[in-house]
């Protein structure tokens, strides 16, 4: 298969344009840093921005799927930051797909997509859109999503999947700020502590996106779907979180406050960074107080009965393995 990775050369791309190679595909990086390291295993690499229409179309040419991993992330930034490579980067890549001839498009979505400041336990992909979203990230995704949803056709099929909270060896988002913010003291429990969360390890959420392009094809159930990813194995988040920081010799969180303070405190650091305003990102938001305090945990067995999804790894497997990189990388 010739297969083209946008964001080829982030976190959960690499390890997508690794099993890619693997398995004896032809693969094209388009990334806008450069990736040498990408380049000695055999990739192809073309560098470029998601949002120029020129560039994504002459990295598409002779390709026939494209895994659009490609995003802004993060819980703060102005709205152009969002809207340009999530909305316009993707509408750039559904038309490029077109007029190059691409058969197949896999986006990964997140199943922010659907937060609606409420607990969502064991929900499948019934679940709708919210009315009002507090994240740019969530809202622009969203915006994506339900464009690629409706490119789907015979000309072009596509499919979204939504990996849950993706982690593990090689992260740069999630663990890195937790590490971080725990040594410094900084880390504070949101609610009881009883709330419940899924992961998805990296290694399995790359898997998936193998397995849904395999399984697209004209009048396939993956045509035009959505799927939530995950290791199926929910956790309560605190516990897991303090087991994560024990491993690596790092004081656990054993301070906490209450979800309404958590949204309070995020109210006025989101005012305050806005009206100043002040560089960087608060370090509560009234989105994340909510993720850390409420479950979020999803019904992966449309993913499992559609393209065969099974996680290859336990959350133990995956603490594992994650431990020894961190541990590696801190003492580094």
């Amino acid at each position: 298969m010739q297969a083209l990775v946008t964001g080829g050369g982030g976190f959960l791309g690499r390890y997508i344009v690794e099993q890619l190679l693997a398995r004896g595909d032809s693969v094209t990086v388009f990334a806008r840093g450069d990736y040498p390291e990408l380049s000695k295993i055999g990739a192809r690499l073309i560098r470029g921005d998601i949002c120029d229409p020129l560039a994504i179309q002459n990295a598409c040419a002779g390709v026939e799927t494209v895994f659009h991993v490609a995003a802004m992330e993060g819980l703060w930034g102005k709205w152009e930051s969002f809207y340009q490579p999530n909305v316009i980067g993707t509408q750039n890549v559904i038309q490029t797909c077109r007029k190059q001839g691409v058969d197949k498009l896999v986006y990964t979505s997140s199943p922010s997509v659907i937060f609606d400041n409420s607990s969502q336990e064991g929900c499948d992909e019934k679940l709708p859109y919210p009315g009002h979203y507090e994240s740019y990230y969530a809202q622009t995704k969203a915006m994506g999503e339900q464009m690629v949803i409706k490119a789907n056709g015979e000309s072009l099929l596509t499919v979204s999947l939504r990996p849950h909270l993706i982690w593990g060896p090689r992260d740069t988002h999630i663990l890195p700020q937790i590490i971080a913010r725990a040594k410094a003291g900084q880390v504070f429990q949101v609610g009881d502590g009883r709330n419940i969360v899924d992961f998805t390890y990296v290694e399995d959420a790359a898997r998936a996106h193998l397995l849904a392009a395999g399984a697209l094809y004209p009048g396939s159930n993956v045509a035009g779907s959505v799927y939530f990813i995950s290791q199926d194995e929910p956790v309560r988040i605190w516990p897991w979180v303090n087991n994560l920081l024990s491993r690596l010799g790092i004081p656990t969180v054993k301070r906490s406050i209450t979800l309404r303070l958590a949204r309070t405190i995020g109210t006025v650091l989101e005012y305050a960074y806005r009206l100043l305003p002040l560089k960087g990102e608060p370090r509560l938001t009234r989105f994340l107080a909510s993720e850390l305090a409420l479950s979020h945990y999803y019904d992966v067995s449309r993913a499992k009965r559609d393209f065969n999804y099974q996680p290859q790894f336990t959350m133990e497997q995956g603490l594992e393995k994650t431990v020894v990189f961190f541990t590696q990388n801190l003492r580094n």
